[in-house]
């Protein structure tokens, strides 16, 4: 079973190289791939290169959740978003980069991998009671 301290590494890592290879990729199809590719082609790359961004930083947001809560409902949220960054923007990437069409029919499955991912993350955050914080203003009132 995975612990929070387990899963806020694994999404931190994961986040972290995730939305560092998105910076680079994105860079890379705004400045190199510019003229060399189709425009359609380049509106794949950067649909893929924004998708990876926003999903690197919900890894992170599961990473902060982890640490203070744990739980497996995230351990899944992360591995989720990881494998449908992955497969959703890798085959777009791939599909940008060749032209060959038959890559597209992954592109689906990660996108159900990331709406899996928000679901769990939501999952968790409903399913987890985190004790409230103290409000020291109502404990100063009881002074």
């Amino acid at each position: 079973m995975a612990t929070g301290a387990t899963t806020s590494r694994f999404a931190t890592l994961a986040g972290a190289c995730l939305g560092g290879t998105g910076v680079a990729l994105g860079a890379f199809g705004a400045h190199a791939l510019r003229g060399s590719l189709p425009a359609d082609a380049l509106a794949l790359f950067d649909t893929a290169s924004r998708y990876q961004l926003v999903h690197a930083a919900a890894l992170l947001g599961v990473a902060a959740l982890a640490q203070r809560t744990g739980g497996r409902t995230l351990a899944a949220a992360s591995l989720a978003f990881a494998l449908g960054i992955v497969l959703f923007s890798g085959s777009l990437y791939a599909l940008a980069l060749t032209g060959v069409h038959a890559l597209g029919a992954v592109t689906p499955v990660g996108g159900l991998l990331l709406l899996a991912g928000w679901a769990l993350l939501f999952a968790a955050a409903w399913g987890n009671r985190m004790p409230a914080q103290p409000d020291p203003e109502a404990a100063d009132a009881r002074r």
